[in-house]
């Protein structure tokens, strides 16, 4: 980086167009009151290089301005490091892959589709937080650790599909999947958020057992519950006819969501449409935000004294030449 200390004495820099027109007046003047008797004997003088070079000083000391000015300035030149400390955040996305994610009350897209979509987002706005993801129906398991490699979480995300686990909803199981991979970890917070359509189903474990375990280890559950009140439309494959589409009742347990969320000090969403699911994730994002402090050290190296120096031999130059080679003789 390159900068100036006392960028003001470069105001001198107006000096040098005065010091020229001075000289162009002064010149003129001279050129006119010079009177030859006879001028028959200049026709045949040819003009030589030093005629030619005669205003040579003053640009020399237009020149001497010029640095004189520039080092005054103080120009520097700078190495600026920075240092960033973060208390980061250990975030476990836990995503419900159940069948009932297929149902399209999220126009034009299913359920898992746009909670994909806005997860991504989510990803995408952390910085120096590790991200996890825990994928679950009747079982739970980690589709990627908790890592700052945003770009290979965003990698596992997209391969998420319905079918990869046997059917049914774990969010017990899913709840301890996912502060398994947190206990561990140093990080000043430990957050999860849940997002189900559904009732618990399946699993050994309780979801309020397991949101116990997850106050015990200082995590946070975020849940969401996604869906539509009413019914709602779910594609199945008919062998005869195809694709069609019955309704369904969207039917998910808010009454335990919430106990878990309230339990772990966190809160409890509803998400009814797209834009509201996104709501609740910048909400979240807003809510569990990183402490990051930036320190800024930057190392000068004054330049000011080559300006002084090509200024003072360029002053000397024109001193000696002003004196020897272009001395007038009044």
């Amino acid at each position: 980086m390159f900068s100036f200390a006392n960028p003001w004495f470069l105001i001198l820099f107006l000096l040098v167009p005065l010091v020229l027109f001075y000289y162009y007046k002064k010149y003129q003047k001279e050129k006119l009151s010079i009177r030859y008797p006879e001028l028959k004997l200049l026709k045949n003088l040819k003009t030589t290089s030093r005629l030619k070079q005669r205003h040579l000083p003053i640009f020399l000391r237009s020149a001497v301005i010029l640095f004189l000015a520039i080092a005054l300035a103080r120009p520097q030149t700078g190495m600026k490091s920075t240092q960033i400390t973060s208390e980061g955040i250990d975030i476990m996305l836990v995503l419900d892959i159940s069948g009932s994610m297929r149902a399209e009350d999220f126009k034009p897209h299913n359920r898992l589709y746009v909670a994909k979509e806005v997860i991504k987002n989510f990803i995408q706005g952390r910085k120096t937080d590790r991200v996890g993801l825990v994928v679950f129906s009747k079982q739970a398991f980690t589709q990627c650790p908790l890592t700052l490699d945003y770009n290979v979480l965003l990698k596992f995300l997209s391969q998420v599909d319905f079918g990869m686990i046997e059917d049914g909803t774990a969010i017990g199981m899913a709840i301890a999947t996912g502060v398994n991979r947190l206990k561990e970890t140093k990080a000043k917070s430990k957050v999860m958020v849940l997002l189900t359509d559904g009732i618990n189903n399946a699993g050994e474990i309780d979801p309020l057992t397991a949101a116990e375990v997850a106050r015990t280890m200082g995590v946070k559950i975020y849940t969401v519950g996604a869906g539509k009140p009413g019914a709602a439309l779910y594609p199945i494959q008919d062998p005869i006819f195809g694709k069609r589409y019955v309704q369904l009742e969207n039917e998910i347990d808010e009454k335990t969501l919430k106990q878990i969320a309230q339990l772990t000090g966190a809160e409890y969403f509803r998400a009814k449409d797209e834009r509201m699911l996104e709501t609740v994730y910048q909400k979240i994002s807003q809510m569990e935000k990183t402490e990051i402090k930036v320190k800024e050290y930057i190392q000068h190296e004054d330049l000011f004294f080559y300006f002084l120096f090509l200024g003072f031999g360029l002053f000397l130059a024109e001193i000696i030449l002003a004196n020897t080679i272009y001395r007038k003789i009044p």
